[in-house]
């Protein structure tokens, strides 16, 4: 492991990443709110911090390895997110404490979408679209737009595109050469943006409104402009926009690329992963939208909308609101919230588990019983038509098993912060998942929950973001021997 060579790309990166912070510094002129001078002096900051760590280091070169790659991926977004926070630190209008800005930022680039801050129609115009654009970054994540870069400055980028691609199946590639699979993926994530956006103003919005809206639609985040969140808007026609383009970005993304490059859909179709996810969201919006009739919770129309809406906007972990779900009857709350548990699939930018490993889960479930059946069986777990490796079941069950104690262990240290189980709940499962919303004390937002409660609850943004292995690895003694 060369230390060198780590700072020389993190600087880089950090360097790069100086640059996102200028469009808000075009809004706040475009709008004269005048928050420019808080994004110039984080820009500042950031371009010298990063030059520092890249210039000293500049002649280091050598092919990363995997173990590079995972302190890289968890060290840049740890860093990011802390550089990302300066701006709302110092800007004079929201001017939140350390720990809150933090949790912004964190809870932006993660795309988690878990809010500190009341009344956000008031905040400044370059704030509200720094908050939408930090997700659009986090999305598809900003290590996969670096790898497209990187190789042109003489950094080989395999090893950081295998710790940044969400899903168990990590080697698979959508051209021969990393470089163009990195802009592969970021030229369908900008096509969905645009016409999302498109999309948002045909049906209303005005262009400030829907580009935002269009980011953390894309990106799966679930910030808004509004406190109301989509229910703002009080239309239709936008929530179900916001429903077909949430199911669109919660399917893997090397779907897209296949029927960018065929010109087909019925491998969408064909897909088991999508359509389990497909299924898995018709089955959750029937139960849903016939118990809020049999309640008389809403008219026939709003439950339909509402219910409909709720379950892709949870399900999939994106966490737009048109109701108060929190206090819809029965198990409902509880439901939903278990159903961002399985998230979007591999590939895409949705949190969760991802299908895929639901659906191993069950496999495997369902062979086991089957073995005690037929004992000398040898019994093959496949999706669709592919036997899945033993490697890689094993890896699933053990994904799920850290995932699981990592989530009671982080529940009672929030806990013990003094926060109720309900809430100490929702907001951990909310943060592990990347989902946002949560019930009890943080239905509305996180503000008053004690800061070492949202310390944990920045880390469970991170190990769900990285999917737990890439930041648990760091703490081995076998990753730091040589």
């Amino acid at each position: 492991m060369s230390l060198r060579m780590i700072l020389r790309i993190l600087g880089l990166l950090l360097m790069l990443f100086s640059l996102t912070m200028m469009p808000p510094i075009l809004i706040s002129l475009l709008f004269g709110d005048g928050q420019w001078e808080a994004f110039a002096i984080a820009i500042a900051i950031t371009v010298v911090t990063g030059a520092l760590m890249f210039l000293p280091n500049r002649r280091a070169r050598k092919e990363l390895r995997t173990r590079d790659g995972f302190l890289i991926a968890a060290l840049f977004w740890s860093v990011l997110a802390l550089f990302g926070s300066l701006p709302l630190m110092l800007a004079s209008e929201s001017a939140l404490s350390i720990t809150d800005a933090v949790f912004e930022s964190f809870s932006g680039l993660t795309t988690t979408g878990a809010s500190v801050i009341t009344g956000i129609e008031t905040l400044p115009e370059s704030i509200l679209y720094y908050r939408q654009q930090l997700q659009w970054l986090g999305g598809m994540g900003i290590v996969v737009l670096a790898v497209a870069i990187l190789p042109t400055l003489g950094v080989g980028g395999m090893a950081l595109y295998r710790t940044e691609i969400p899903g168990p199946l990590k080697d698979s590639k959508l051209t021969p050469r990393i470089t163009e699979t990195a802009k592969a993926l970021w030229y369908i994530y900008a096509s969905l943006t645009v016409t999302c956006m498109l999309a948002y103003m045909a049906a209303g919005m005005n262009w400030f409104d829907a580009l935002g809206h269009s980011f953390s639609t894309v990106a799966i985040g679930g910030f808004s402009t509004y406190d109301a969140s989509i229910g703002h808007f009080d239309s239709a026609v936008i929530e179900m926009i916001c429903v077909f383009f949430l199911i669109v970005s919660a399917v893997s993304f090397s779907l897209h690329f296949v029927a960018w490059r065929e010109r087909s859909v019925t491998h969408y179709f064909q897909d088991p992963e999508a359509r389990f996810l497909l299924l898995f969201l018709l089955g959750l919006a029937v139960i849903t939208v016939v118990s809020l009739w049999l309640t008389n919770t809403y008219d026939t129309q709003r439950g339909l909308r509402h219910g409909i809406f709720q379950v892709v906007s949870v399900a999939t972990t994106a966490g737009f609101g048109v109701a108060d779900f929190s206090a819809w009857p029965g198990a409902l709350p509880f439901l939903l919230f278990m159903a961002a548990f399985v998230g979007g699939c591999s590939g895409s930018t949705g949190g969760g588990m991802k299908v895929i490993r639901i659906i191993l889960i069950l496999k495997q479930g369902m062979r086991e019983v089957m073995r005690l059946i037929h004992p000398n069986a040898v019994i093959a777990v496949k999706v669709g038509r592919v036997s899945v490796p033993d490697g890689i079941a094993q890896a699933v069950w053990g994904f799920f098993s850290v995932y699981v104690m990592l989530f009671f262990l982080m529940l009672v240290g929030v806990m013990a912060t003094g926060v109720d189980q309900v809430t100490a709940w929702s907001s951990v499962a909310s943060a592990l998942n990347n989902l946002g919303p949560a019930l009890g004390e943080a239905s509305s937002n996180y503000g008053d929950l004690p800061n070492l409660a949202k310390w944990i609850l920045v880390m469970a943004m991170l190990l769900g973001r990285l999917e737990i292995f890439t930041v648990l690895v760091l703490f081995t003694p076998a990753f730091w021997r040589r």
